[in-house]
């Protein structure tokens, strides 16, 4: 067994069974496990997915909101057990991989991301 099969089998044992489906672009609530002494809860970061990076188990998520007027990024990665599940509140429609140009952005506008349109008719 060569290497890269010998990596693909353990890393499969390990990746999330309900995989989510999101995009660049997507605003998203993610369920994370927090341990504060013996206690354990759920704690949530809502905001706008801004880049995805790395593919595999190596693969994460930024994901970007505003708080009291100061932007927070936080890096989720996608199969951690540590993140209990990622909802996704309103798809976007966005052009490119990363959003990295709404960080320059204040207000209503760092949080504009037009939403996705069906174009069922």
């Amino acid at each position: 067994m060569n290497k890269a099969a010998l990596f693909d089998k353990i890393e499969g044992e390990q990746f999330r069974k309900e995989a989510a489906k999101f995009n660049v672009g997507d605003s998203v609530r993610v369920h994370t496990k927090v341990v504060e002494g013996d206690k354990e809860r759920i704690q949530i970061f809502a905001g706008v997915v801004i880049g995805i990076r790395g593919r595999g188990l190596n693969q994460t998520f930024t994901v970007r909101r505003i708080s009291y007027g100061e932007g927070v990024e936080r890096i989720f990665p996608t199969h951690s057990p540590r993140v209990e599940k990622i909802e996704v509140e309103r798809q976007g429609s966005v052009r490119r991989a990363k959003l990295t140009y709404l960080r320059g952005r204040i207000g209503k506008g760092a949080l504009a991301v037009k939403d996705k349109e069906d174009n069922a008719s």
